[in-house]
C-alpha cells in the first residue's frame, strides 16, 4: 500500500500495553512488526515475518536471558536489531528489518523508517509533566480508513448523536477555535441532563462529571486529541491516538491521565474512567463502520470548519 502521511511521527503503544517478555504484533501502514519489552524496560520491534520460511514471529516467545524474540516454527531468535542468534557464534549484521522506536515518557513513536516531517509533539511532554499516567482504555483496530476515522476526533456535532445516550448530553457547542499549523485548540461547552440512577451504578464516573462541561481539546496532526476535563474530584486528561494500519483499517486507543484526585477517589473511580473513555471508542467505532462511502454533503453544520481544517492537513501533506 502507499503509506499515509509519511514522515508523521506515530504513536503505537504505551510501555503499559506491551506486557513484559511478551510478543505483540502491531501493524502500520501495511506492514506487521512484531514488538516486545524487556525485563529491563528496554523496547525492541522487527518485521514479523521470519526470514527463514516466513513464519510470524509474533506467534512465537521472548527468550527472557538473551532478550530475544524466537520464531514459534524453528525456535530460531533474533535480537532487536533483527540479527540471528546463534550458540556458537555472534552474527554481526542484521537478516531481517528492524523498526527504529523512539520512547519517550513511556510512550512509543516511530517515524516507520521515513525522513520525519513533524517532531514529536510536545503535547504529550506538557501533559506528562503536569498529569499522572491511569491507563490505557479503548484499544482498538477500526474497520475505516484513516481520513474518516480522523475527522470523527476533529467533529464536534457528532456528540450531539453518537455519544447524546451515553453522557445525557442536550447542547454541544464550540466557543473558540485557534489554528497554528499542526496544532489546533478548541474551547467546548457541553450541557448535560441527569444519568439515570441504572446508569451511574454501571459507571459510577457518570455520576461526578458536570451538569455544564467547559472542556479544552487540543490537537496534534494527525496523532493526537487530547481532552483536558474537570470533575468535582479533580482534573483528567483523555489523550485519543490513532495511527493507520492498513488502508482500511485504523488503530486507536486511549492514554488517561489525572492530576489533583485524592489516591483514595482515584482509585474508587480509576475503572470507571477507563471504563467510560472505552465506551466512546466502541461507540465511535460503530459510527466509523457504518458510514456508507462518502459523498458530498448536502448540509452544513455549526462548527464543521474545525474537521475541514483536519481534512485540509491530510490532503496537503
Amino acid at each position: 500500500m502507499q503509506p499515509i502521511l509519511p514522515g508523521a511521527p506515530w504513536l503505537i503503544a504505551h510501555k503499559s500495553m506491551l506486557g513484559v517478555n511478551k510478543p505483540n504484533k502491531i501493524t502500520l501502514n501495511g506492514q506487521d512488526y512484531v514488538i516486545w519489552q524487556n525485563s529491563k524496560g528496554e523496547v525492541f520491534a522487527i518485521d514479523n515475518i521470519c526470514p527463514h520460511l516466513q513464519a510470524p514471529l509474533s506467534n512465537g516467545w521472548v527468550c527472557q536471558e538473551r532478550g530475544t524474540i524466537t520464531c514459534p516454527f524453528h525456535a530460531l531468535e533474533f535480537d532487536g536489531k533483527g540479527r540471528l542468534h546463534r550458540t556458537e557464534e555472534k552474527d554481526t549484521q542484521p537478516i531481517t528489518k528492524s523498526l527504529e522506536l523512539i520512547i519517550s515518557n513511556d510512550c512509543i513513536w516511530t517515524y516507520a523508517g521515513f525522513e520525519a516531517r513533524l517532531p514529536i509533539p510536545d503535547l504529550h511532554q506538557s501533559i506528562n509533566n503536569e498529569y499522572e499516567f491511569i491507563g490505557v482504555a479503548g484499544e482498538k483496530s477500526i474497520q475505516g480508513d484513516f481520513l474518516t476515522t480522523l475527522m470523527v476526533n476533529y467533529d464536534y456535532n457528532h456528540q450531539n448523536g453518537t455519544h447524546k445516550d451515553l453522557f445525557r448530553i442536550t447542547s454541544c457547542k464550540v466557543s473558540s477555535f485557534e489554528e497554528n499549523g499542526y496544532y489546533a485548540k478548541v474551547a467546548q461547552e457541553i450541557l448535560r441532563a441527569d444519568n439515570t440512577l441504572g446508569e451511574i451504578i454501571k459507571n459510577p464516573a457518570l455520576g461526578i462529571i458536570p451538569k455544564v462541561m467547559n472542556n479544552t481539546l487540543e490537537y496534534a496532526f494527525p496523532s493526537t486529541t487530547a481532552l483536558f476535563a474537570k470533575s468535582p474530584i479533580g482534573n483528567v486528561a483523555q489523550v485519543h491516538i490513532l495511527y493507520p494500519e492498513t488502508e482500511n483499517r485504523t488503530k486507536t486507543f486511549v492514554l488517561f491521565y489525572a492530576k489533583d484526585i485524592n489516591p483514595v477517589m482515584k482509585l474508587l473511580f480509576k475503572n470507571s474512567f477507563l471504563q467510560a473513555a472505552g465506551k466512546i471508542i466502541e461507540q465511535d467505532t460503530e459510527t466509523v463502520e457504518n458510514l456508507y462511502p462518502r459523498q458530498k454533503p448536502k448540509i452544513r453544520l455549526p462548527y464543521e470548519e474545525i474537521m475541514f481544517y483536519a481534512e485540509k492537513l491530510y490532503s496537503n501533506w
